[in-house]
């Protein structure tokens, strides 16, 4: 793993990740595991509104070369609060790819926490993930 990349472990006190993590355990609880991500996606579009937790779906992630932007874009499930990208699956077994995934949406965006969620399983499945934003480190040294 990235130096600069440190999972949060699950007994983290971010409220905001453990809104969206239990909005997911509601649409799991709901649904149970089988189903595609679109069927997930579409269930927790519908939680995260009547919890009243502010996200956006399918947001392009742009992402930037020497200052430039280049022709292809992230795509991420969700932001939710304007700063936590959440990536879902519905996948029996997870691989490095898709934590790879979620760390790449974070390092493009200069987002500092993300959370994957995987449906695909028999209990609901999470890991969180932060970014630290480099830029803030440095002034902060200052």
């Amino acid at each position: 793993m990235n130096p600069q990349i440190a999972q949060i472990d699950a007994d983290s006190r971010d409220p905001q990740t453990r809104a969206i993590i239990g909005a997911a355990m509601e649409v799991h609880r709901q649904l149970g595991p089988g189903f595609l991500d679109a069927v997930y996606q579409e269930a927790l579009t519908m939680e995260l509104a009547d919890q009243a937790i502010p996200f956006q779906r399918e947001v392009e992630l742009p992402v930037d070369y020497k200052g430039r932007r280049l022709s292809c874009k992230y795509r991420a499930d969700f932001l939710c609060y304007e700063s936590i990208i959440v990536e879902l699956k519905a996948l029996q077994d997870l691989t490095g790819v898709e934590e790879a995934q979620l760390l790449n949406y974070l390092k493009a965006t200069r987002l500092e926490r993300g959370l994957r969620l995987n449906l695909g399983r028999p209990s609901l499945e999470f890991k969180r993930f932060i970014f630290p934003n480099l830029r803030k480190s440095a002034k902060s040294a200052d």
